[in-house]
């Protein structure tokens, strides 16, 4: 039976934020790599069909990402709750939430997801303006994501579980495994290898879904034989416990709110990016700066988002709010310096960067290069950002960010993008400048939200726990 880390909750700060933050920067970093790896083959193995497909498969995976997100909310309520109770060392509690969870997701993306998600895929395509060129390529994409998602969502959920327990070596370990399993197929896929045809950038949608089977086998096998905190519940049950499930939605639904408003935003971004002049250059250039190269920013952010998340939660948990809170300023300025680094390399070698993507199309090259410059001042400012953003999530507080989201993402950026648009002086400078100003605006109104008080002190304990296996959770009146 795995013991409980109480070095989360007592001893060196700097110690109790490193030991969360390394392996899940580390593990978003991996996760992120294949997206990249898959944007790089499918640049060099179809050549001029290679900007087309690469926009065809970035726009198909926002668009995804807007629908999936919402169920991810539930992730992160659940997180919110195994973290606290962590903190209080109930393993019995943070057990059946996760339990829970894991059966409700499985049957929203079964059920629901991949049915609705086939048919309105057309839909969802042409709304954002796809070109021809590029819809021939994000349709099959984005159709196979939502069948098929099961696996992978999944995978976030348990991952994100171990995390939120404290537990990050074994998500880092499955993480890996999986990743190198996405790599193989994929690569296999997207240029075929002996016997195996190639399907072209629809492999690339394959290996993402088929990769996590193996490590989602593994991570309810040791959970089930409790090798981990988190054990299998004492009676099995098809049937979600709607009152714990009650609880976990009412925690994460304005987490997932958030989430769609933030990829929302950036799917009508996309709308705006086809009303400018040369719009498959521009979104080429956009699809693999910010949806790739900036995902070297973006994805150890959102670990670190998680980290502060979990050591923000445990803490309260064990009555230590203070302590929770310093923690999360060594977390901000350790995104800060990791985004400063990355930064230098967007200023400083733009065209090198698209080199791995075999861009050689001088307009391409040229709206890249712009979009890098202004990314090396994002990260410094969205790394921090989501730093505060973990810390209010984890205390239960969702609700803020849900309207900080909006703010900056929906009125800000679609408002700036609206009103060059309307005065017919919208161009990727300005759309650029637009995604800086949104991001500049969310870490002044998070950070001004952090440094209150009233946040740390959110309910999310049931009123009365569980103590034994056969008894409900009683929700608090």
């Amino acid at each position: 039976m795995k013991k409980f880390d109480k070095e989360i909750v007592s001893g060196s700060i700097l110690r109790s934020i490193w030991k969360l933050t390394w392996p899940v920067t580390l593990l978003n970093l991996v996760n992120g790599l294949h997206g990249l790896i898959d944007h790089a083959l499918v640049g060099w193995h179809f050549g001029q069909d290679g900007n087309a497909a690469n926009a065809g498969i970035g726009s198909a995976w926002q668009c995804f990402l807007v629908f999936v997100v919402f169920i991810a909310s539930l992730f992160h309520g659940m997180n919110v709750l195994i973290a606290r109770y962590a903190g209080k060392e109930d393993r019995d509690m943070l057990s059946k939430v996760a339990y829970n969870a894991f059966l409700t997701s499985l049957y929203i993306l079964v059920g629901i997801v991949a049915p609705v998600g086939y048919f309105i895929a057309p839909w969802i395509l042409e709304l954002v303006g796809l070109k021809p060129e590029v819809m021939v390529y994000a349709l099959p994409y984005i159709r196979v994501l939502f069948t098929c998602s099961a696996p992978l969502f999944l995978m976030f959920m348990l991952v994100g579980a171990f995390q939120a327990s404290g537990d990050t070596k074994t998500p880092l370990v499955l993480g890996i495994f999986s990743t190198i399993l996405n790599l193989v197929l994929s690569a296999t896929l997207i240029v075929g290898f002996g016997p195996i045809p190639s399907i072209g950038p629809l492999g690339a949608a394959v290996g993402t879904v088929v990769a996590p089977i193996p490590a989602v086998l593994i991570a309810l096998y040791i959970i089930f034989h409790k090798k981990t905190i988190i054990h299998p519940p004492e009676k099995f049950t098809l049937i979600p416990d709607f009152t714990i499930m009650k609880r976990v939605a009412t925690i994460g639904l304005p987490t997932g709110v958030q989430g769609v408003l933030l990829n929302l935003g950036g799917v009508l971004l996309i709308r705006f990016i086809n009303q400018v002049d040369y719009a498959s250059a521009t979104l080429a250039a956009y699809t693999i700066c910010y949806s790739q190269l900036f995902s070297f920013i973006t994805w150890p952010s959102f670990g670190l988002r998680s980290a502060c998340a979990t050591v923000m939660g445990q803490n309260i948990g064990a009555g230590n709010h203070g302590r929770g809170k310093h923690a999360v300023y060594l977390g901000a300025l350790i995104g800060f310096s990791w985004a400063f680094v990355i930064g230098l390399a967007f200023w400083f070698i733009p065209v090198k960067l698209m080199g791995m993507f075999k861009v050689e199309d001088p307009i391409v090259l040229s709206y890249a290069t712009s979009l890098l410059h202004f990314l090396a001042f994002s990260g410094l400012v969205l790394a921090p950002a989501l730093a505060f953003t973990g810390a209010l999530q984890g205390a239960g507080e969702t609700k803020k960010p849900m309207y900080i989201a909006f703010a900056t993402q929906i009125v800000l950026l679609l408002g700036m993008c609206w009103y060059f648009n309307s005065k017919d002086m919208l161009t990727p400078d300005r759309i650029w400048l637009s995604i800086l100003t949104s991001h500049i605006a969310r870490l002044a109104l998070t950070y001004g939200v952090f440094r209150t008080a009233g946040w740390m002190h959110t309910k999310v304990e049931f009123e009365d726990e569980v103590q034994s296996g056969d008894e409900k959770v009683v929700a608090e009146e």
